[in-house]
């Protein structure tokens, strides 16, 4: 089950914090997880874009 597997992978991370770690710390630390979790899930969907394509996405900004 996924919420199994994110929570597990949440208290790991959560353990190896340091004892000094904040709330914010955990947060951020949660957060940069579940965006490579998404980023993994949206690979292996192809959900790719070429790095041509990015560039000329990027002189659009």
């Amino acid at each position: 089950m996924l919420v199994e597997t994110f929570k597990k992978e949440a208290i790991e991370a959560i353990t190896h914090l340091p004892e000094t770690a904040t709330v914010d710390d955990v947060m951020y630390r949660l957060y940069v997880l579940d965006k490579i979790r998404k980023g993994k899930e949206a690979v292996a969907r192809g959900e790719t874009i070429s790095v041509a394509a990015l560039r000329t996405e990027k002189e659009s900004w």
